[in-house]
């Protein structure tokens, strides 16, 4: 059995290894998730320095090893670069690689995933300033959707009640529950917050590790962050982390999820006006913490690079919102 397999995938993390490697996390068409030993990516004369970037999408030769992979060819098929000089778009990037990694499996083909991303972050590359947040939500929720986890948005998830926005009427509202799968009536939002608020039974069953670092050494940071989690944990299965939505914020919801494709594989880019959706922003940046909630919930994990969201997009709203001097 031969020992050597040809793959085409999209870099999805690359970190240092040893003194000269990198280790890749590779989203492969064929393949589905692997990880593998870029050799010698690190020196400078490297035929493999630049094929080892963030997200950077390669025709690979790999030989199978005892523990990792090891990449001895690759070929660019395609590369993002303009990603890696705009903030905005690069942590957006990350977050959808993120996304990604959340769901793709591994020794089974991806090919909707591998495709649906890349359209993503060609989309993102060729995005206007203002038009990163739309654009990252349409392929957020097209992420979900590849996942088996998107919200109900034209349906009441308890009822089954119709839900139209009245964009005439400034007062309309519509609840979201996470835990019920997407938007309610405010009756039936009523309803869930009268529920008496359950504890975890994992939560009961595992206590919090204590404050001062453990003998094997864990930080106090890394105890912190353990809690942050388990506290988000029980808030996003408790049936109160609801909210309300206007009708101009569902309505926002239920363009992007009608704008999907039919076809997963489809390569053409979304029909979408990001240029008009982009007036919308702080709309679109509460929105992605709802999703942030929702796909936490649903993946029961955190989303680590969701943290650079908030600094990354508010200085920006906050800069662009100051007068010059």
């Amino acid at each position: 059995m031969s020992r050597t397999y040809r793959a085409t995938g999209i870099n999805l993390k690359s970190i240092p290894f040893g003194e000269a490697d990198r280790l890749l996390t590779i989203l492969t068409r064929e393949h589905g998730l692997i990880q593998a030993i870029a050799m010698g990516s690190r020196k400078h004369n490297s035929s493999l320095a630049g094929r080892s970037g963030l997200f950077v999408v390669n025709d690979l030769l790999i030989v199978k090893g005892r523990s990792l992979d090891k990449v001895t060819q690759a070929e660019t098929l395609e590369s993002y670069p303009k990603l890696g000089k705009n903030l905005q778009k690069l942590t957006v990037s990350q977050y959808l690689a993120e996304l990604c990694l959340c769901q793709a499996l591994s020794d089974q083909p991806q090919e909707e995933l591998f495709v649906a991303l890349n359209q993503q972050l060609q989309q993102l590359q060729q995005a206007a300033a203002g038009e990163v947040l739309p654009c990252f939500l349409y392929g957020f929720v097209q992420l979900l959707s590849l996942g088996g986890v998107m919200p109900q948005v034209d349906r009441c998830c308890l009822t089954g009640e119709l839900l139209q926005p009245d964009l005439t009427d400034p007062n309309w509202r519509s609840g979201f529950s996470v835990a019920a799968g997407g938007v309610v009536t405010l009756a039936a939002l009523q309803q869930l917050r009268e529920i008496p608020k359950p504890v975890p039974a994992r939560l009961r069953s595992h206590p919090d590790p204590p404050a001062h670092p453990s003998k094997s050494g864990a930080s106090s940071s890394v105890v912190a962050e353990s809690k942050s989690w388990r506290s988000l944990s029980y808030s996003s299965r408790s049936p109160h982390l609801n909210r309300e939505l206007g009708a101009i914020e569902l309505t926002l919801l239920q363009t992007l999820i009608q704008a999907l494709p039919s076809n997963p594989t489809e390569t053409e880019p979304s029909t979408l006006d990001f240029a008009q959706l982009a007036t919308f922003n702080e709309l679109w940046f509460s929105l992605e913490r709802l999703l942030r909630q929702y796909a936490q919930y649903h993946f029961d994990r955190p989303i680590r690079s969701a943290a650079l969201m908030d600094a990354c997009f508010l200085n920006s709203s906050i800069s662009s919102q100051s007068p010059e001097p």
